[in-house]
């Protein structure tokens, strides 16, 4: 889904996003990228 807007919306993905319809929802909200946060697991 092409966005028609100049800024894009990061959204940082923790341990609280585990769950696909959440990361569903962001796309929907509108994120355009993920950013993934390693601080709470191992690699």
């Amino acid at each position: 889904m092409r966005r028609l807007r100049r800024c894009k919306i990061v959204a940082t993905l923790g341990p609280a996003c585990a769950d696909p319809a959440i990361l569903s929802a962001l796309f929907n909200a509108g994120a355009d990228v993920f950013r993934v946060n390693m601080s709470h697991t191992t690699h």
